[in-house]
C-alpha cells in the first residue's frame, strides 16, 4: 500500500494517548485533534509546488518561494470540522468544500447527503479530512465524488484508521495519498475502530 503513509512521531504518540482516553474533556479533545492534524498536514503538503518571486526586505531585494497550487480543504461532516482550524492556520488562503455523509447504523455504510464545493474546485488540489478511517466506505465515496467533479489531485488526512479500510481504499484509490497517525487493531461488529477513541464527532462537539 504505497499510497498509505503512517506518520510516526513521539509527540503524535503522546497526544494520541490523551485523545483515546475517555476521561479527556471536550475542550482538551478538540485541542488534541487540532494539534495532531497540524503534524499530518506538514507531511501531506511536502510535495506542494512552489514558484519563485521577487520581494523587498527591509535591507535588500530577495528571491523567495510561494505556493503555486490552489488548495481546497474538504472536511467530511461533522467530525472533520475539528481539524479545520489547524489547516487554516497554515494555509489561510485555502477554500473549503464541504462533504456531508451520515452513517447508516443498519448497513454500516455512509449515505451522501450534502456537498458544497467552490466554483473553481477543478483548479484546486483537494485535501480531504476526516479523523476516523474505519471501513473506508466514506473515504472511497468522497474521492469518487471529487474525481467525478474533475478534480485531478486528491490527498486524504485521517487520525485513526483500521487495516480493513486501508486495504480497500488502497486498491480503489491507489492514486490518492493518505496520511494517518495510527493504524489500530481492527473493527468491531458495529464497524467502530478498536481500540479507537469512540465517536469523534460526539467528543468534538460534546454531544455524548
Amino acid at each position: 500500500m504505497k499510497n498509505i503513509h503512517h506518520i510516526c512521531h513521539p509527540l503524535i504518540e503522546h497526544k494520541l494517548g490523551f485523545l483515546r482516553d475517555k476521561e479527556t474533556k471536550p475542550f482538551h479533545f478538540r485541542m488534541l485533534i487540532d494539534e495532531i492534524s497540524t503534524f499530518l498536514l506538514f507531511e501531506a503538503t511536502k510535495d506542494l509546488c512552489l514558484k519563485e518571486t521577487q520581494i523587498q526586505t527591509p535591507v535588500a531585494n530577495a528571491k523567495v518561494k510561494r505556493l503555486d497550487e490552489k488548495i481546497m480543504i474538504c472536511p467530511i461532516l461533522r467530525a472533520a470540522l475539528g481539524m479545520l482550524d489547524s489547516i487554516f492556520r497554515l494555509i489561510p488562503d485555502a477554500s473549503v468544500g464541504f462533504l456531508g455523509f451520515v452513517r447508516n447504523e443498519k448497513t454500516l455504510k455512509a449515505d451522501f447527503y450534502f456537498q458544497k464545493l467552490p466554483k473553481d474546485a477543478k483548479e484546486r488540489t483537494a485535501i480531504v479530512i476526516d479523523p476516523m478511517f474505519a471501513t473506508g466506505g466514506t473515504a472511497i465515496d468522497a474521492c469518487n465524488f471529487l474525481k467525478d467533479q474533475g478534480i485531478k489531485k486528491i490527498k486524504f488526512i485521517s487520525i485513526l484508521a483500521a487495516p480493513q479500510g486501508l486495504e480497500k481504499f488502497a486498491k480503489i484509490h491507489s492514486d490518492v495519498e493518505l496520511y494517518i497517525a495510527s493504524i489500530d487493531e481492527s473493527l468491531n461488529e458495529k464497524g467502530y475502530i478498536i481500540p479507537g477513541l469512540g465517536d469523534a464527532g460526539d467528543r468534538v462537539f460534546n454531544t455524548l
